[in-house]
């Protein structure tokens, strides 16, 4: 485990962002100058699988490294834009682990870690909020994990009253964002969630037929998770997203629409559909193989996918991403889509991490519940002072961001306004991306939509293939290289 410096150690110079082409860790930070592209497509070939890696963010934390020089918070933030930040606030704890789940979080809490995690983050919660000075302003949240509902109500209220107290956040303000689990959506933690601000409540459900979640190793009783939607819709919390899982074993195209169907009577704000995965570490992972090629199985994904997709269209929801649906009448939430992603972002926890323009930091990350453990006792037993560097991470230079940034817009229904990037990174996308933009209008996946990247259709069903055909050689590496734990 790395641990950052006593306050006595020698404080390092601050390392300067990492400009374009400079070597790092034996890599360079980028194969292609701008604007001209050479990313050699054959490293994510687009017709091997359309299920290659769901892109939430610009790159995996498989790709952070630790930090040789650990830049001191506030130097990191004394130039960046403080009054629409994002806040992210981590629990790592669930009560039972998902077969499919690869995220960073332990099953279960001895006695008093629940607390001893909250007297931890109130401490890294000061000393972020030290080193980002008074001016900080908040324009979002949210809570996830783990679970958050895993903490009861009375510790669900304390961290409310930590990251309000400490950061200045007023979640009553702004839109917040939690997520649940349908057994622990109890009635006691809703009713104080919606009394402190919350205006989006995700419940994992990921299937209604109790053959599938047993399949996913996620047992529960159809019965209990219509009651627990129950509660969150007796909560009045405005926003309710429920998330559905497709390619599950045993699963058909009746007890797939059995479950969109279930979800539909609802009528939630949003939907999620999710296509399974099956990763190293995780319960699935250890009974099958994550690395072999199923083409049956692949084709039997983008079928559902497509059926789920229609279906849901035709129930008068509208696309935003290849995952998310929202109900057309549904009220706006706010920060759902990019709360994990945007830039000025701020996270609290041992999972949760921070965007800078210059750097994306965090603490270690792992899979295994062993790895895992030991990062959450480590997070527990700092010291205030361990909050005040970076320790883990990962440098951006401006050929990363225009590849985030497009990432980040063509996998959104609304794609990227060419106008846009232009006036932010003074280059056009379609020079700076020639090679991999072609690849995709061979296929037919990219939309004839003048001033606008946009997928098709059928461009949008293969976006875990499309986001990782974007990544940097850089990014490709440091993720191949990262060790799995």
């Amino acid at each position: 485990m790395t641990t950052a410096p006593t306050p006595s150690a020698p404080k390092p110079a601050t390392p300067r962002p990492p400009a374009d082409g400079d070597p790092i860790d034996g890599l360079r930070l980028s194969n292609d100058p701008a604007p001209a592209s050479t990313t050699p497509l054959a490293d994510t070939p687009l017709d091997a699988s359309p299920y290659q890696s769901y892109v939430y963010a610009y790159p995996h934390k498989t790709a952070y490294r630790p930090l040789a020089e650990r830049p001191v918070l506030a130097e990191l933030w004394a130039e960046e834009p403080k009054d629409a930040l994002s806040l992210y606030a981590h629990i790592p704890f669930c009560e039972v682990r998902c077969g499919f789940c690869n995220l960073f979080t332990r099953i279960g809490a001895p006695d008093g870690l629940t607390g001893a995690y909250l007297d931890a983050l109130d401490r890294q919660a000061a000393r972020v909020a030290e080193a980002l000075g008074p001016d900080a302003r908040y324009a979002q949240a949210a809570f996830g994990g783990g679970t958050p509902t895993f903490l009861t109500a009375g510790e669900l209220e304390r961290l409310c009253d930590i990251v309000e107290r400490r950061t200045g956040a007023d979640l009553r303000a702004v839109p917040l964002s939690v997520e649940a689990s349908p057994s622990t959506a109890t009635a006691d933690r809703l009713a104080l969630l919606a009394a402190r601000g919350a205006t989006r409540l995700s419940l994992g459900v990921q299937s209604f037929v109790p053959q599938e979640a047993r399949a996913a190793v996620r047992p529960q009783r159809r019965a209990d998770v219509e009651a627990a939607i129950a509660r969150v819709r007796d909560a009045r919390i405005p926003v309710l997203n429920l998330d559905l899982i497709y390619g599950i074993d045993g699963q058909t195209a009746a007890s797939w629409r059995t479950s969109l169907d279930a979800a539909l009577a609802w009528q939630p704000e949003e939907l999620y559909l999710y296509p399974l995965y099956v990763r190293p570490l995780t319960g699935l992972g250890r009974r099958e193989d994550p690395d072999a090629a199923d083409p049956v199985w692949d084709g039997r994904r983008l079928a559902l996918y497509r059926a789920g997709r229609d279906h849901l269209l035709a129930a008068g929801y509208e696309q935003v991403s290849m995952r998310m649906f929202r109900r057309a009448s549904a009220p706006a939430a706010g920060g759902t889509e990019y709360c994990c992603q945007t830039d000025a972002m701020v996270g609290l926890g041992c999972g949760a991490r921070s965007y800078t323009r210059a750097l994306h930091y965090s603490f270690d990350y792992a899979v295994s519940m062993t790895e895992i453990r030991g990062i959450v006792d480590d997070y527990v037993a700092r010291p205030a002072g361990d909050f005040d560097r970076a320790e883990v991470g990962w440098w951006m230079d401006a050929q990363e961001a225009r590849r985030r940034h497009l990432v980040q817009s063509l996998l959104q229904c609304e794609g990227l306004a060419e106008a846009g990037y232009r006036e932010r990174f003074g280059t056009d996308a379609a020079g700076d991306f020639a090679a991999e933009l072609a690849a995709l209008g061979a296929r037919g996946w990219l939309a004839d939509t003048p001033g606008t990247l946009r997928l098709t259709p059928e461009g949008l069903a293969h976006s875990d293939a499309i986001g990782p055909a974007f990544f940097s050689g850089r990014a490709r590496a440091a993720m191949a290289g990262y060790r799995a734990r």
